[in-house]
This record gives C-alpha cells, structure tokens and sequence, in this order.
C-alpha cells in the first residue's frame, strides 16, 4: 500500500538529532486513505519529531480489515522513486504489477521489496478470495549513492526460527543467526516476533543501529541495558530505541505478542518526501510530479521514467497538487 493521501504534506527530513532517553515512545496517527469506503491505517513514521529509524522512513499499519466494509485493496498504477516499498502482510492477500515487468502474490510469511530507484509505478489489489487484510507497508529510503539505481522487485519466502519464547521471522537484514538475502542499500533490519502470553526473549543487538519496536498485538513490555525502568508499549504505537544498545528484552503480558522490529544505522542525509517520491529538494519533487502527469497520466512519453504497468484493468493515479509553498531545510 502507498500514500494515497488526497492532500499529502512536503516533508523535509533533515539527518536526525541526538534522540534522548533510551526508549522513546511514539504514537500513531490515523490517516484515511481514498474515499469514506477506503482504509484506513496507522502511521508511526514521518513524524514530528522522528522522520527515520535508519534509512525506514514511512510505516503505515493497518488491520485487521475487513474487506466486506471497506472494499479491500485497490491501488491504481502509481510512481516512487528514491525508495524501496517492503510489504509485509500478517493476512490476506494482494497482487503487485509494476513497470519492471514483476507480477507477483504478496502472501503472509513473504517479503516483497521493490526498488524503485531512478522511477517505477506499480499497482497493488487485494485478491477476489481475501476477507480480511492485516499488515504492515514500510518505506526506505535509498541513500544519495543508490537512489538512482535501475528499479527492480524481489519476492523471498521467510522461515521462521524459534529464539528464546519468541518466533522470528527476520524479512530485512540479520538478528539472532537467522538472515534475509533481499537487496538494501544500507545496514537496515526488519523482522517480526510473535510472542505467547507471557513468554519473554532476549536480542542481541547490533549497537551502531537505532531500532523501533512497532506493536501489532500486545501491549508489549521493551526493556533495554542501561534504561532506569521498563517501558509498556501498546497497540500500534512504536518504542524508538536510539542507537548504542546492545540487548533489548521483549515481555508479553496475559495476551500474545506480535511485534514488527525495525533497525539501522542512522540515516545522515536531508530528505524531500512529497506523496510518493523522495528526492532531495523541491525541484526536484516537482519534475518528478511533471514527469509522471506528462508521461503517464497525459500519455505523452509512456516509455518515460515510470513506464507503465502492464496487467492493471484501469487509468493510473494522478498526483494530488503540489503545495503552493516552498519548504525551506530545518536546520
């Protein structure tokens, strides 16, 4: 799933400040998406105040869905660039078409990483047979070196591994011996842990990482060395942990646990995020706008630099009009 905002805010994301205590916990925010029959989904990251953990930079949570009231999943083709989109889904199921000529199922247990790079545009549907839609899309961003890479998708099947009380599915990266071989362009981590009521695991952290621990079922208890107490994380909030930790502990309470564990090493660049491109200034956000109105939706160049999706029964997406102000960095 993308950002289908009708009126998105320009983002300028400046490399991030020192964070402060040592488990800082952010809440969601409820963002609509499309029409009064859309879904809807919780979004932790950008935010005020916390625009990346590591390169991650958009996490939208949503679910469970029940496809009946809302119409399930239909995305027309749309563009990216500057990025990688990870789909992670705990149920249902949704087909990805894009540009690269990639046609595949994302499922639950499976991993689907599409770098968009210099520009793709893809579509997203959830299929006739899903009832119920629950999962996680996450953004990341390419760094100034990668970003203008040729787009192309990845589809892996994870294995589950058991770590203490937990079961790890590690998506993105590496923890605890268990490894995933997608493509990422900086040290990044992405797994998901599901907890019993009451089990407790401990994680080897790698300290030159900042992490966040985002709650799908829970609450969950995050301990970490060196914090003066636990912290009690609740449903769809996100536990950021700054960077120099080595272990954290994860405690389930009376119910089951299910967290989404995301790391890297601290993103040092400025970022332009505007509806669904990353760029690294206002300029350049607008030619990207022009190029996908120009080529794509006025049909003027469909060979351009998001080409198009083949497959998708319907007209692609046009972007929602600019802001009619200039941001300026933060510094």
């Amino acid at each position: 799933m993308s950002n289908l905002e009708r009126d998105p805010v320009e983002l300028l994301a400046p490399p991030e400040a020192p964070a402060g205590p040592a488990v800082k916990v952010l809440a969601p925010r409820d963002v609509p998406l499309g029409g009064p029959r859309a879904m809807s989904v919780r979004r932790t990251l950008p935010q005020r105040g916390r625009t990346t953990i590591g390169a991650w930079c958009f996490a939208d949570h949503y679910g469970p869905d029940v496809v009946d009231a809302t119409g399930g999943m239909v995305v027309p083709p749309h563009p990216h660039t500057g990025l990688q989109t990870v789909s992670w889904l705990f149920e249902g199921e949704i087909e990805h078409r894009d540009s690269a000529g990639s046609h595949a199922i994302v499922r639950p247990g499976a991993v689907n990483l599409m770098t968009a790079g210099r520009g793709i545009s893809h579509s997203e549907v959830s299929l006739p047979e899903t009832t119920t839609l629950h999962g996680v899309q996450l953004w990341v961003a390419l760094p100034d070196s990668s970003r203008h890479v040729g787009p192309f998708f990845e589809h892996a099947d994870i294995i589950p591994v058991t770590v203490g009380d937990a079961t790890l599915r590690v998506f993105v990266g590496s923890l605890a011996g268990s490894e995933s071989h997608v493509t990422v362009f900086s040290p990044l981590l992405g797994a998901q842990l599901d907890l019993p009521a009451g089990g407790t695991v401990e994680l080897e952290l790698d300290p030159a990482f900042e992490h966040g621990v985002l709650v799908d079922a829970g609450p969950v208890t995050v301990e970490v060395e060196g914090a003066d107490a636990a912290t009690e994380v609740a449903w769809s909030e996100l536990a950021f942990i700054e960077p120099g930790r080595h272990r954290l502990t994860l405690r389930a309470g009376d119910a089951p646990v299910r967290v989404v564990l995301l790391g890297g090493v601290p993103f040092g660049e400025e970022l332009v995020m505007w509806w669904n491109f990353i760029g690294r200034s206002h300029d350049e956000v607008v030619e990207f706008r022009r190029q996908w109105q120009a080529d794509v939706i006025g049909r003027d160049n469909p060979d351009g630099r998001f080409g198009t999706v083949a497959g998708y029964d319907g007209a692609p997406l046009p972007a929602p009009e600019l802001p009619t102000v200039r941001l300026k960095p933060r510094r």
